[in-house]
């Protein structure tokens, strides 16, 4: 029968055995600014991911971290009207001459990897989510959480409260039901118990 009592946590306890402890974990924010009650970027070009042309000039509305408004202000080397701009920002940002696009979702991450601590120290999480940052990378999926999914949880609080420079996380826990790394999870009724027990401490 599966063991079920730190579900979510299974890996973790595998790698500590093993010598593996979870990552260096970010515990604050010493980058970025905000987030605003209004922040407006001026004068962007935007590429809108459909894969339609650049266009601009326009403003762009940020109000509590969702877009407000996106607001066609003139044409490409035309002086722009400021009876079309919408109302100034608590902070601004002139974009002229810039590119605004979405930001890209890595949809298969690792936040860290335990294994590396058998041949040196791991690369702390507050780096490797500067890493994606840098790159556009706004959004990840992380996939096992091989730091635990506890772990795991806490730094996706942690980045939705702005304590840390992080992208937004959606956390995945491992599933302990692989031959070739752990598995304590044997029949599909251990499996349906282990993943009603996960949405209950996810939600803990």
């Amino acid at each position: 029968m599966a063991e079920m009592t730190n579900v979510g946590e299974e890996i973790t306890g595998r790698n500590l055995k093993m010598g593996m402890p979870p990552v260096p974990a970010a515990t604050s924010r010493d980058r970025g600014q905000g987030p605003y009650g209004r922040l407006v970027l001026r004068g962007a070009t935007i590429i809108d991911g459909t894969g339609a042309p650049p266009w601009g000039p326009a403003d762009i509305v940020i109000e509590r971290d969702r877009i407000a408004a996106i607001v066609a202000v003139g044409v490409p080397g035309k002086p722009i009207s400021p009876s079309r701009r919408p109302p100034e920002g608590e902070v601004e940002i002139d974009c002229h001459g810039k590119f605004v696009t979405p930001g890209m979702i890595d949809c298969h991450t690792h936040t860290g990897v335990p294994y590396h601590a058998l041949h040196g120290t791991p690369a702390p999480a507050d780096y490797v989510y500067k890493l994606w940052l840098a790159h556009g990378v706004t959004t990840i999926r992380e996939m096992g959480s091989f730091s635990g999914l506890g772990w795991m949880l806490e730094q996706k609080a942690a980045s939705a409260a702005n304590r840390i420079a992080a992208p937004n996380i959606v956390a995945h826990s491992y599933f302990p039901a692989v031959n070739d790394m752990l598995k304590t999870i044997h029949t599909p009724e251990e499996g349906r118990a282990w993943l009603r027990r996960l949405s209950v401490a996810r939600m803990a």
